[in-house]
């Protein structure tokens, strides 16, 4: 049986396919080139441009976890809160005026709502459940702003802010639901 004979590449074309392999198929050549392997150099610049426009929008523009309004200059918070449960927590609810965000507890500073931990009576904790549920949804609807008061932090460490919503806070609609109070100095019996 008589094999077919299969000529093999010159050597010419040979070096020149080492050459291809060893360089990688995305290099830019010029665009006059004869070579076809490789992204001309129009195209190189084009693409690589959008990649870098695409990279800067996507980083820059497009509102992160933590944005700066330009109107009110305030800081524009995005989380999902679930309700705290155990040791592990970063953005989650305790009750209705103690939340953890980012890993920060935060106190409400402009309300005051009924205890759950150490309710005096069975209608204050069931009260304090509702105002803890009522947060979480109202924290959940979008975009919110985080506003310091005159002092930091309270007596337990944790971070004093009001939270705002188009210039709402989120604590006074609490409060017009009746699921809260204002802030007065003291807690009070909800008995």
């Amino acid at each position: 049986m008589n094999k077919p004979k299969v000529a093999p590449f010159p050597p010419r074309r040979q070096r020149e396919a080492w050459h291809r392999a060893k360089r990688g198929p995305f290099r830019p050549v010029a665009a006059d080139s004869p070579s076809a392997d490789g992204i001309r150099w129009p195209a190189f610049v084009a693409i690589t441009l959008a990649m870098c426009t695409a990279l800067f929008l996507a980083i820059f523009l497009g509102g992160g976890a933590a944005t700066v309004t330009a109107a009110t200059g305030a800081e524009q918070h995005d989380g999902r809160f679930g309700i705290c449960a155990g040791p592990d927590r970063f953005s989650c609810v305790v009750d209705g005026d103690t939340l953890w965000f980012e890993g920060r507890k935060i106190r409400i500073a402009d309300i005051n709502t009924p205890e759950i931990s150490s309710p005096g009576c069975a209608s204050e904790a069931a009260l304090g459940e509702k105002a803890k549920f009522r947060l979480q949804a109202l924290l959940n609807q979008g975009r919110f702003s985080l506003r310091s008061i005159d002092r930091d932090q309270d007596r337990y460490g944790r971070d004093l802010r009001i939270i705002t919503r188009g210039g709402e806070s989120l604590g006074e609609i609490l409060v017009t639901e009746g699921l809260a109070e204002r802030w007065q100095g003291h807690r009070r019996n909800w008995c």
